[in-house]
């Protein structure tokens, strides 16, 4: 039985005429006409009964209806399968930053999974260089990276995380919401760095005052940073995601400083220009939050 005869009478029984039924299939009129009768000929029956111009289900018609509906369904599911299979791979190799890595990919793979369950993962975790050098070269399909600009990349914000002062419960300064610059002078720091240029705004920032803070440790590791405040250490500037849990708790405490308000870390996801699946859709439709 050809699945093109079924097509024809399930669409001409919901257009309710062979003529429209011909335009929406892209046939010729004598085209459906033709495969309207091969399928009764294979079932041996009339189905339709024509009344001017219009046409209705004979009682065969009206009986094979649900089946020839089913029928067609299902061949729609199995090529919509075959089709998604041949566009997505079944490996995604994804690059990402260290931040990226401790803070979003754990929330946001287990949501890909769910979408694409045959999925075999593979996380790279580099620099920002590293990773656009890695897609350029097809050793990764996508990258989490930094604000990044690349003639032969599409570039895509994803996420951008607000970078605050962050002061342990009981620090004098846990209290307020708001503190200028000045009144960091003396208070000792955790300096957080991660080379991003919204840092630059921070240093600025320091070098502008009269007496610049006391930085007693300085580290390239987000966790760190936070335990190392936790513990008393100091003060320190951090992006938001690494420290929810805590602000949620009540170990520490968010401050904005008014000389830097508005400084932040920017995700982009990075694809070669062109190769935009249909897994990057669905991560940019799902952005983190």
């Amino acid at each position: 039985m050809n699945i093109e005869n079924i097509e024809a009478f399930v669409y001409v029984f919901h257009y309710g005429s062979f003529n429209k039924a011909s335009e929406v299939l892209f046939l010729s009129q004598p085209s459906v006409t033709a495969r309207i009768q091969s399928l009764e000929r294979e079932l041996d029956c009339r189905l339709f009964d024509r009344l001017g111009k219009q046409v209705q289900l004979t009682e065969k018609g009206r009986q094979f209806l649900p089946y020839a509906q089913q029928l067609l369904q299902i061949y729609r599911k199995g090529k919509q399968h075959i089709q998604r299979q041949r566009t997505e791979p079944n490996e995604l190799r994804i690059g990402c930053t260290v931040s990226v890595s401790n803070y979003i990919i754990p929330e946001l793979l287990p949501k890909l999974k769910r979408q694409y369950p045959g999925l075999q993962i593979k996380l790279t975790t580099a620099v920002t260089d590293d990773i656009v050098q890695k897609v350029l070269n097809r050793e990764l399909d996508i990258g989490f990276v930094r604000n990044i600009s690349h003639p032969n990349l599409q570039s895509v914000k994803y996420y951008e995380d607000p970078i605050r002062l962050y002061a342990y419960a009981g620090h004098p300064l846990a209290g307020y919401a708001e503190v200028s610059a000045e009144e960091l002078v003396g208070e000792p720091f955790v300096f957080f760095e991660c080379g991003s240029l919204d840092w630059l705004r921070i240093h600025r920032m320091f070098q502008s005052l009269n007496t610049p803070p006391a930085i007693e440790i300085h580290t390239d590791n987000s966790e760190s940073a936070k335990k190392l405040v936790l513990h008393k250490a100091g003060i320190c500037f951090l992006p938001g995601l690494s420290v929810r849990k805590e602000v949620k708790e009540g170990l520490l405490h968010p401050i904005e400083v008014a000389e830097v308000s508005g400084v932040a870390l920017q995700t982009n996801i990075i694809t070669l220009n062109g190769e935009q699946s249909e897994i990057v859709k669905f991560l940019l439709a799902n952005k983190f939050v």
